[in-house]
């Protein structure tokens, strides 16, 4: 099993800045990748940005090929980041606009490696998720 738990979320202006962390536990925990999600009220689950390994290997085994993917409402703006000493991996939201407005969710690809960037973008490839933390970006 795998635990993730998400902090840095709440109020904040539009064009104001948020950083979002998540920090993963658990003995099975090697990830293949490690994304943000967000979803809206009355929409669904929508990617917003993912750090994963390339050449089938996990982060662990070899961080130097992880590669990055962004939603294209995000480009530019957000900046996805891992720490493996600390488990974490965050998300540097900046020039957030009230679309942003959503509850965040971290995830965890552990069980199997995508060739493909586009894998990494659907939910439901993705095998933990963390509880959700709020983001309100106000007009």
């Amino acid at each position: 099993q795998v635990q993730l738990v998400e902090s840095g979320g709440g109020l904040v202006q539009a064009g104001g800045s948020l950083r979002l962390s998540c920090a993963a536990s658990g003995r099975t925990f090697d990830p293949y990748a490690m994304g943000w999600f967000r979803q809206a009220p009355g929409k669904e689950r929508q990617f917003v940005a993912t750090i994963h390994s390339s050449g089938g290997s996990t982060l662990y085994a070899d961080f130097a090929k992880a590669r990055t993917v962004y939603a294209d409402s995000v480009k530019g703006r957000f900046t996805i980041s891992r720490d493996n000493a600390k488990n974490t991996v965050d998300l540097q939201m900046n020039s957030l606009k009230p679309e942003d407005t959503a509850v965040y969710y971290c995830s965890v690809v552990n069980d199997r490696y995508y060739a493909l960037d586009y894998s990494y973008t659907l939910p439901r490839n993705y095998d933990y998720w963390g509880q959700g933390t709020q983001v309100t970006v106000s007009s």
